[in-house]
């Protein structure tokens, strides 16, 4: 199997998984409906995915691949500046969880019910409160936030971070959820700046 072609298949593969776990869940989606939604064999599916497990994770992590590259991107004069301007990604962030709403709650349902995706699902939080608390504590030392308790200033932006995307997906004409983010990182700012 030539390269190019073994990442169609894989694609076809997570595609298919997208559909079939947002429409009947977890659970309820089978390997051979995968398959049979992908077009591929069985044989196929176990070469690129030993579980339907693993495809599941993979969804997740592609889509938290994508928040790591646009947050790996923004740097600005200051920590504030910085921060605020990571919520420029939001849309992106939005655009692509309104796509895969299901799949975004399916995350966080399996992770309630199984260790493993719960670790997997837990990590990227985790991750994200660190490279947070850096910011804050960089923050700090720039002299452009006051010293505050870097983990908790972390844990509130990821708390808030998620708050709005949640909010953004679930209801997305209540209010302009982008203007909504760069408001709220402003709001804590001020509330953290010198």
């Amino acid at each position: 199997m030539t390269q190019q072609r073994a990442e169609e298949t894989r694609g076809r593969i997570l595609d298919a998984a997208v559909r079939k776990f947002a429409i009947a869940g977890y659970d309820a989606a089978s390997v051979d409906e995968i398959c049979a939604e992908a077009g591929v064999s069985k044989g196929a599916f176990y070469h690129h995915f030993p579980t339907k497990q693993t495809v599941f994770l993979a969804l997740m992590q592609g889509w938290l691949g994508m928040i790591d590259l646009g947050m790996d991107a923004v740097h600005s004069e200051t920590v504030p500046e910085t921060l605020i301007q990571m919520t420029e990604l939001l849309p992106g962030v939005f655009a692509a969880a309104e796509d895969r709403l299901p799949m975004f709650l399916e995350f966080w349902l399996q992770a309630s019910r199984d260790e493993t995706v719960w670790k997997a699902v837990i990590a990227p939080y985790r991750h994200y409160q660190e490279h947070f608390a850096r910011l804050v504590e960089k923050g700090i030392t720039e002299g452009s936030l006051k010293p505050t308790d870097s983990q908790v200033a972390a844990q509130v932006i990821v708390s808030m971070a998620v708050g709005l995307v949640l909010q953004g997906v679930l209801d997305p004409h209540s209010a302009n959820w982008e203007k909504t983010a760069r408001e709220s990182m402003r709001i804590l700012m001020n509330g953290l700046a010198c």
